[in-house]
């Protein structure tokens, strides 16, 4: 676990980061900057761009980390990234043809409640294809145990631009409809950045030729699209949805409670940086009980970590919510839904790894179409009649099955079990110290409240955790600080 521990260390610490300059942003300067509706449109563009991204992938960021390693020779592993890099590009151009040519029916569809939106809908493929390519090239380094620079960029460098270009617009630099163009630019420039850096860790030999495996790549690309599209879907439709039923400012109330929400998830999202391909290479050599190992060891530390995260954000979440408009109020109930989602879905450990890795996908795959169905069925009936609460339960109900579903599969399919005892400990622990912190507030402004509460349950929840050796890996690591600080517990 030494690289793992190291890279997903200074992942976590890249992602925070980034998540602290994404709450200014959207906890302050978008609501406040660019007002209501110009906030929802520009979450509504790029939830639209996460949807259609996997499509224009091709699955292919997936599809270089499971087959990379299987390659013996320097030769063949430059004709495989030269695929994968090269064949989605090729398959674009008949998609950019079909968009072009249904574009206005297409437009008219989406912007029959926001008129709004129909003139910016044209910058959703190019910033998707710009994510699409960012990806894969992320996926480039990752291959080569390089995940941080990528995270920098992905958490750290898109906040930090968008920030930048915020203030612009603070400052009538540039307006509110500019600020959407720069978005998209500063989608563009991270795709650069990040291909420049992934030909510097491997320089390209491009070549127009076909790996020897293609017929097993081409299949394994087909499901992961599909899988890949699910997953998203899942995470953004409610988004988009949101527009079809009620008025687009909705979007901004819902966002800023989702992204307050996914924080939650930020470990796992730093450990899967370095994991997904550790995770490829033991189901490759069949190392049936390392993998089994990695999976309790995934699971228990991501339990522990996002378990803090959440206990901060529920105690605390009333005073957070008096420093954004009043109008944004009634999101409070949609950060316990979604929060709930993502710990439940935290603490499967890097079960999406093991999924896309084994042979089973297939199946997976089906059940996740399924679930895309019920997903939007159960907007269909919430929004009209809860709005945004209406799709947070609908996002809730959606993703618990989902990640219950996958669960299931691993566990009976594969013979791999991420829980333990201690497991059902930390559930104690979260819910013992949230009970204890919830209901009461400190006579502060909220700042104030919020730093005294979160230091207290942070001394609370570390100490117990340590004292029952909740993860052993976590107690390994404040050991090390504990002893460079010379203090004993």
């Amino acid at each position: 676990m030494g690289i793992v521990l190291n890279q997903s260390l200074k992942n976590t610490i890249i992602t925070y980061l980034g998540f602290g300059i994404g709450a200014i942003n959207t906890l302050y300067l978008y609501p406040f900057f660019l007002g209501t509706v110009f906030y929802a449109l520009t979450n509504y563009i790029l939830s639209w761009a996460n949807i259609i991204m996997p499509l224009l992938a091709f699955g292919m960021q997936n599809t270089l980390v499971k087959f990379y390693t299987q390659y013996k020779t320097e030769e063949e592993r430059s004709r495989f990234l030269s695929f994968t890099v090269l064949i989605p590009l090729l398959l674009c151009i008949p998609l950019v043809l079909i968009g072009l040519f249904f574009f206005e029916p297409i437009s008219l569809y989406l912007s029959k409640e926001n008129p709004v939106v129909k003139d910016y809908l044209w910058l959703i493929p190019f910033i998707g294809l710009s994510m699409a390519y960012f990806e894969i090239f992320y996926a480039w380094a990752r291959v080569h145990m390089h995940s941080v620079f990528g995270n920098f960029v992905k958490e750290v460098g898109l906040r930090l631009f968008s920030l930048f270009a915020l203030i612009g617009v603070y400052y009538e630099w540039i307006s509110v409809v500019e600020f959407i163009y720069v978005t998209a630019i500063i989608y563009f420039l991270a795709c650069i950045i990040t291909m420049l850096y992934a030909f510097h860790i491997k320089k390209p030999v491009f070549q127009f030729s076909i790996p020897q495996n293609v017929k097993d790549v081409l299949v394994y690309t087909f499901f992961i699209i599909l899988s890949g599209s699910v997953a998203v879907m899942l995470l953004d439709i409610d988004k988009i949805m949101l527009n079809q039923y009620i008025k687009i400012e909705n979007i901004a109330y819902y966002s800023v409670a989702t992204y307050i929400a996914s924080v939650i998830a930020v470990p796992s999202r730093a450990m899967h940086q370095i994991t997904y391909p550790i995770t490829a290479k033991l189901m490759h050599e069949n190392k049936h009980d390392e993998l089994n190992d990695l999976y309790k060891k995934t699971s228990i530390n991501l339990q522990v970590v996002g378990g803090f995260v959440m206990l901060c954000i529920f105690v605390n979440i009333n005073q957070l919510y008096v420093m954004v408009p009043k109008e944004y109020s009634g999101g409070i109930l949609v950060v316990f839904l979604i929060g709930i989602s993502k710990y439940f879905d935290l603490i499967l450990g890097n079960n999406n790894a093991i999924i896309f890795n084994s042979k089973y996908y297939r199946m997976v795959l089906f059940l996740g179409l399924l679930l895309v169905f019920l997903t939007v069925g159960l907007n269909m009936f919430f929004i009209p009649r809860f709005a945004i609460t209406g799709t947070a339960v609908a996002t809730l109900l959606s993703i618990t099955l989902y990640s219950l579903a996958k669960l299931l599969f691993v566990v009976k399919r594969m013979h791999l079990y991420p829980f333990t005892h201690q497991t059902l400990y930390s559930l104690a622990i979260t819910f013992g110290i949230f009970l204890s912190f919830y209901f009461w507030e400190f006579p502060f402004s909220p700042i104030i409240s919020i730093g005294l509460k979160s230091a207290l349950v942070t001394l609370l929840y570390v100490y117990i955790n340590y004292k029952f050796v909740i993860s052993i890996e976590i107690n390994q690591a404040l050991d090390l600080v504990l002893k460079k600080l010379k203090i004993r517990l």
